[in-house]
């Protein structure tokens, strides 16, 4: 009886690991999908010209495919989540600097 609920105990954690890593990674998708939004809004307002647009959708190109080559282990260590998050501050401010540069489409 002991080995059973020591087993289902061990299955339940080892079951968990994955749902940990899916949730750490959920706040830096839930942003990159407002920073998607800024990047769409500035591009619909003519705030951002073709070559900024290019530029911002190439990092956030980035951003996924670190986010991927992290996440491929099924864990994403601290300073994996941290590296993400610098990533993320800085197109966050890219974006804003070129949607607030006084250069517009028209």
């Amino acid at each position: 009886m002991k080995k059973i609920v020591i087993g289902a105990v061990a299955l339940m954690m080892a079951a968990t690991i994955p749902t940990l890593s899916q949730a750490q990674t959920y706040r830096s998708e839930a942003r990159e999908h407002r920073q998607d939004y800024r990047i769409y809004r500035g591009a619909a307002r003519g705030e951002l010209t073709p070559g900024e647009l290019r530029q911002i959708q190439r990092q956030q190109n980035r951003i996924d495919r670190f986010k991927a080559r992290t996440a491929r282990d099924g864990y994403v260590t601290r300073g994996e989540r941290r590296k993400i998050e610098q990533m993320q501050d800085r197109a966050s401010r890219n974006i804003y600097r070129k949607t607030h540069n006084s250069r517009s489409v028209y």
